[in-house]
């Protein structure tokens, strides 16, 4: 959501630190908050005022109306405060309809003054500016400030000036007053607008000769706004309504929520309720929400939320195991349901966040059976069969009631079932397969020379769309009536190739002759091409860094699809609208401010382009054309036959619930002629109405449907239009957000524009005046397919609408990935691994997530055993591979690897290429001694041989004894890196039975010469081979398996690593030039013929 309110405590702070205006703003920030834990002591010393001046106390929970309601002590001392808090801090008390607990206060500075000093000011914000109302008299019996006030629309990007407000707001003021009112206005305006305020009402706003007094204050931000605001707002607190507290489990998903692209919200209503729901999409919450208050269940509605845009299985684990624990937590005595609701989705992966929900009840399925718990799913969308099957298959396993239903069950159908208002069918009926509707059904396989493209009631016309005309100079352009044609073409801006690859794929299947993808744009490459498929064929669809680039060489282009973030969103769409090329825009991105998305609406219309959008999946033209993901995948699009053209033409403000309007009218009716989501925020880029225009100047639109919401004031003008004339096809129209009345606190929505300000605002105020204005609305959502079809009726009945003969779509190959995805093929893995998986939420080590590892502190070592060796080993052989890291660090710069990283270093090579040359000396001669230690002491043990007789034998074959002799060390001078490991080995290892052995032959090597010892690599060598053995992780075959491949040497490559890149630093900080080796260190053997 956008608007959010604040504590008139932050409202005010806000206003201390930042208002700009000659005014003198008096007793800034002089407040004092209380609650139940209040320090008193600490109070006054931190706020000494307290002791010394008359005071001010009332709650601060964003309760309208406290004077009336007897909530604010005035004019008393701090005793007095003390005595009057007595009786309501932690108290309950009733507003209006919400029960609430009184938790916070605040407490201010008494401003003593007169009736004629209060004055009232209120700015709020609209589609079309900011209102600022403005009234001589303030105060509790203000009355209704509305017919009151002077009022003043400052338009969007427009200026507040001192003069402009002295003239049309403060003519009942005194004079005295007015350049002090005109200063602090003009302040508060600009403050309003730096903050991104959406509503900032002072009453009372006290004016006397000391100065400006903000008595009571209430406001609400757009939260959306933070990355914009941060350094300015700090971090703020958004309070809850009145009468709901503030729950841990809200406060965590909304943390999820601020870490993902997708969007997660719950607002838990009734913590002992009985029905709980997980509904994915904005609009589908709210469906599912109104039907259970119709169906009697708002007491017991114990939970509002969703989940959408795509959320990852972990993500959608995260928020069940919230839900099912909260649901889970207090027994009910007629047991509890669980509603798993859905419209059909667009472009989220239905198996894979239901994956996320079957994990988390088969984690919490006892709770869930002791509360009796029983579970109603109903999904639609990509991959849905999939996911309805494991949804199915958990309820089987762990034996709790799930009942699951797809898209052939009308949506809110499993609502009347969980209730107990409707029966639960045994056999519900079976979708045909996602790959089934890509199969031709016909004998004919292949693709149809013409396909239909106009309305089912209509010729096909040459060319439908109407462009928009040029404007003349200072006259706002008009917009196209036609927005999308079968020629249409379109940039996309962003790199998101699955939905262009959808746009591509429904072009083929509506026979369009050309794609309508023209180029992509993406600021963070250079100039590229992109491979899509088009049909059987690979195509390559340019991609460009700038837009001007795309725009030049693509003058055919007239759509933008803009998959840009929120942050860039505003940026890029401004840029293109310089292009008079283009006359529609599509801004997919949610949370854009709605500052923002005003100006763009500002500017759009002065250049009469058509936006769709903020937060929206877009619009599809059935035949034509379609925005990125909108109507799902193809087996979507061939199911609700948007492949071609039907009757009826649609618009709704969630992007979830067009689709299933797609599947409701496909149901009922001819079909779609085409279909708008505006997008969910309060400022939509386009309205209703412009639409259902557009659809009512369409010949080939027999009748129009629209999917309102509550919130705004959008739907009005369309019974206006009716009204006046205006609109003379049928319309049907349903508001969803009936439940709202029906709530003790209010709640926000799903999407942005989903919370009415005023009782006209309400989804039950808005039906009525659409059914009084003459459209046609149900009863409620459950009974929205049933009037489109008797409308529709009784259009084919008059001869409106002649149903035309279908015509089969061409087949279309289905992707190799996502045939993968649904189990229609299989194709034999590139190679297999078995130590690491990074395709979950957290990467895993050989079946451990990296978290687990860390909490257990397991360290270097215990990640090597779990990469290497696939265990999880004891401490102390952890701590021993960390030793020999250590110990194998480094040897100094003399040695050949060392030697070899430092002249390549010296040559400006880089850091890898340095390391290469120096691992690549690593062999018998140099560092690889552990592998044939370890097999040579291993064969000659295992044999049965004597220290001695493996001694004269290696001699008799005239073999080296790997591991054994130094350079420098003796056994007169020995190595401490091999005493620090034999101590560690000795203490620590379960038996040694190998390095025994080793030191017995040691002893008779070194009576031959002194510095024939067992060296640090054939130590590592033998005493990983006990390790092997001794630990208990491994079997005796594992053992000598990890010997023979290799594994030990690793120890030397990774350890003498770290040296090695020492190395090549140390050289690069010394700044060390091309290295030479000297002529005196050579000896220069030439053949004899040869010298002279």
């Amino acid at each position: 959501m956008s608007a959010k309110a604040i504590s008139e405590q932050t409202g005010k702070e806000f206003l201390y630190k930042h208002i700009c205006t000659s005014a003198a703003v008096q007793n800034r920030f002089r407040y004092a908050s209380v609650t139940s834990e209040t320090d008193w002591d600490r109070l006054t010393q931190d706020h000494p005022w307290l002791l010394t001046e008359r005071l001010v106390v009332k709650p601060d929970q964003l309760i309208k109306g406290r004077g009336k309601l007897g909530l604010v002590g005035v004019d008393l001392d701090l005793v007095g405060v003390r005595e009057w808090l007595k009786p309501r801090l932690m108290r309950e008390t009733s507003v209006a309809k919400a029960k609430g607990i009184l938790k916070n206060f605040l407490i201010e500075p008494f401003v003593a003054h007169t009736q004629e000093e209060e004055f009232y000011i209120c700015i709020y914000a609209t589609r079309e500016g900011d209102h600022v109302l403005f009234h001589h008299e303030g105060g509790i019996d203000v009355g209704d400030v509305d017919a009151k006030a002077q009022r003043l629309l400052v338009g969007v990007d427009d200026k507040l000036s001192e003069d402009t407000v002295e003239e049309q707001l403060l003519t009942h003021v005194p004079g005295n007053k007015k350049e002090v009112l005109a200063s602090f206005v003009v302040g508060l305006f600009n403050l309003y607008e730096d903050l991104y305020f959406t509503y900032l009402e002072i009453n009372p706003l006290v004016v006397t000769q000391d100065g400006v007094f903000i008595l009571d204050m209430a406001a609400k931000i757009d939260a959306t706004a933070e990355y914009i605001c941060k350094a300015k707002w700090g971090d703020v607190e958004f309070p809850p309504p009145f009468g709901r507290e503030a729950y841990p489990e809200e406060a965590y998903i909304a943390d999820l929520d601020a870490k993902s692209g997708a969007s997660l919200k719950l607002t838990i209503l009734n913590p002992l309720g009985r029905i709980w729901t997980m509904v994915a999409g904005g609009g589908a919450s709210v469906v599912y929400s109104d039907t259970i208050c119709d169906l009697g269940g708002v007491d017991e509605l114990a939970n509002y939320g969703e989940y959408s845009g795509a959320p990852s299985e972990q993500q959608t684990y995260d928020y069940a195991k919230t839900i099912l624990s909260l649901m889970t937590r207090e027994k009910h005595h007629e047991g509890k349901v669980l509603i798993i609701g859905g419209s059909i989705a667009n472009f989220t992966n239905v198996a894979a966040t239901f994956k996320g929900i079957v994990r988390a009840i088969k984690d919490y399925q006892g709770p869930l059976k002791e509360n009796e718990v029983t579970i109603f799913v109903r999904r639609g969308g990509p991959n849905y069969q999939e996911g309805l099957r494991v949804m199915g298959e958990v309820g089987k396993t762990t034996g709790i009631p799930i009942h699951v239903f797809g898209t052939e069950t009308h949506m809110t159908a499993i609502v009347g079932m969980a209730l107990g208002h409707q029966p639960i069918p045994n056999q519900p009926p079976v979708a045909a397969h996602t790959a089934n509707f890509l199969l031709n059904s016909s004998t004919n396989a292949a693709t149809p020379a013409s396909t239909r493209t106009a309305s089912f009631s209509e010729p096909r016309a040459a060319n439908d769309a109407t462009p928009a005309k040029k404007p003349k100079a200072g006259v706002p352009a008009a917009k196209a009536t036609m927005l999308f044609s079968r020629n249409t073409k379109a940039i996309v801006w962003g790199m998101q190739t699955r939905a262009v690859q959808g746009m591509l794929d429904f072009d083929y299947v509506c026979s369009r002759d050309e794609p309508s993808v023209a180029a992509m744009v993406y600021p963070f490459t250079g100039d590229h091409k992109q491979k899509f498929y088009w049909g059987h064929k690979e195509i390559l669809i340019p991609v460009y860094k700038n837009m001007a680039d795309a725009m030049k060489k693509h003058p055919e282009v007239d759509v933008l699809i803009s998959f840009a973030s929120l942050r860039s969103a505003f940026d890029s769409t401004i840029e293109t609208m310089q292009y008079s090329q283009i006359h529609t825009i599509a801004i997919i991105a949610e949370g854009i401010p709605e500052a923002q998305t005003r100006k763009l609406i500002k500017r759009a219309d002065e250049n009469g382009i058509t936006i769709i959008g903020p937060a929206t999946v877009g619009g599809i033209k059935p035949g034509c054309f379609k925005i990125g993901n909108t109507g799902g995948m193809l087996d979507n699009i061939l199911a609700s036959n948007l492949y071609r053209p039907g009757s009826v033409a649609y618009v709704s403000r969630s992007g979830g619930m067009s689709n299933e309007l797609n599947n409701i009218v496909s149901h009922t009716t001819d079909g779609v002629y085409e279909g708008v989501a505006i997008g969910g925020d309060r400022y939509p880029g386009s309205t209703f109405m412009d639409h259902v225009l557009r659809y009512q100047d369409t010949p080939g639109v027999k009748m129009i449907v629209m999917l309102g919401e509550v919130g705004g004031t959008e739907e009005y003008k369309i019974c206006q239009g009716i009204k006046e004339g205006r609109i003379t096809k049928p319309v049907v129209c349903w508001c969803i957000g009936t439940c709202a009345t029906m709530f003790s606190s209010e709640v926000q929505f799903g999407h942005a524009g989903a919370c009415a300000n005023q009782a006209f605002e309400t989804a039950v105020a808005k039906n009525q005046a659409l059914r009084d204005a003459g459209a046609f609305v149900p009863k409620s959502f459950d009974e929205l397919g049933d009037i489109i079809r008797t409308v529709y009726d009784e259009l084919v009945a008059n001869g409106t609408i002649v149903p035309a003969q279908e015509v089969p779509p061409p087949t279309v190959p289905m992707d190799y990935s996502w045939a993968r995805e649904l189990g229609l093929i299989r194709k034999p893995a590139s190679f297999m691994t078995s130590i690491c998986d990074e395709r979950g939420q957290e990467l895993i080590y050989a079946g451990m997530p990296i978290t687990e590892v860390f909490k257990e502190e397991m360290g270097l070592g215990g990640v090597l055993g779990l990469l290497w060796f696939q265990r999880r080993l004891p401490r102390y052989a952890c701590h021993f591979i960390e030793m020999c890291l250590m110990v194998t660090a480094d040897h100094g710069p003399a040695v050949s690897g060392a030697h070899n990283t430092i002249v390549c270093a010296r040559a400006g090579k880089d850091l890898i290429s340095s390391l290469t040359s120096g691992l690549l000396t690593i062999g018998d001669r140099f560092g690889g001694a552990l592998d044939a230690a370890a097999k040579q002491f291993s064969k000659a043990f295992d044999s049965g041989m004597l220290p001695m007789e493996f001694v004269n034998k290696m001699k008799k074959d005239g073999k080296l004894i790997m591991g054994i002799g130094h350079r420098v060390k003796s056994i007169n001078n020995p190595d401490m890196r091999v005493q620090i490991l034999k101590d560690f080995v000795k203490g620590h290892f379960p038996a040694t039975q190998m390095l025994d052995y080793a030191l017995d032959v040691e002893k008779i090597t070194t009576s031959k010469k002194p510095n024939l010892i067992l060296n640090v690599d054939g130590f590592i060598g033998v005493a990983f081979v006990d390790l092997l053995r001794t630990c208990g992780g491994f079997t005796r075959d594992e053992a000598d398996e990890f010997v023979e491949i290799g594994a030990l040497n690793g120890i030397f490559v990774l350890g003498r690593s770290m040296g090695f890149i020492g190395h090549y630093l140390d050289q690069k900080r010394l700044k060390q030039g091309l290295y030479r080796h000297p002529w005196d260190d050579i000896s220069y053997v030439l053949p004899e013929h040869m010298s002279m």
